[in-house]
């Protein structure tokens, strides 16, 4: 398995991707059902303490609201350092497709 390093900032992020915030996780469910609808791939990004709303949201989609037409293609871990504090800092990018 090739190790890729994932997006780690807010800035300069895709169109299709999405970066998961500290709210409802139904919220962000229907933010990237509204997106994917519309674009047929989003990309989810969440790092530390927000990587389980990330992977709940990425279920929520795939599972409920769109069970059968998307899937999860890719998911992708990487841990950095923290300049600030030397702590290490996990994130994750979950690629959602839209089948058809």
């Amino acid at each position: 398995m090739e190790l890729q390093e994932v997006k780690r900032s807010e800035t300069g992020l895709d169109k299709d991707s999405y970066f998961i915030k500290d709210e409802s996780v139904m919220t962000s469910a229907l933010d990237v059902f509204t997106n994917l609808s519309s674009n047929k791939r989003i990309v989810l990004l969440a790092k530390g303490n927000l990587i389980p709303n990330a992977v709940a949201v990425a279920n929520i989609v795939t599972e409920n609201m769109l069970k059968g037409n998307s899937k999860i293609q890719d998911i992708k871990l990487d841990s950095v350092i923290s300049e600030e504090d030397g702590q290490m800092i996990s994130n994750i990018e979950i690629i959602l497709i839209k089948n058809q």
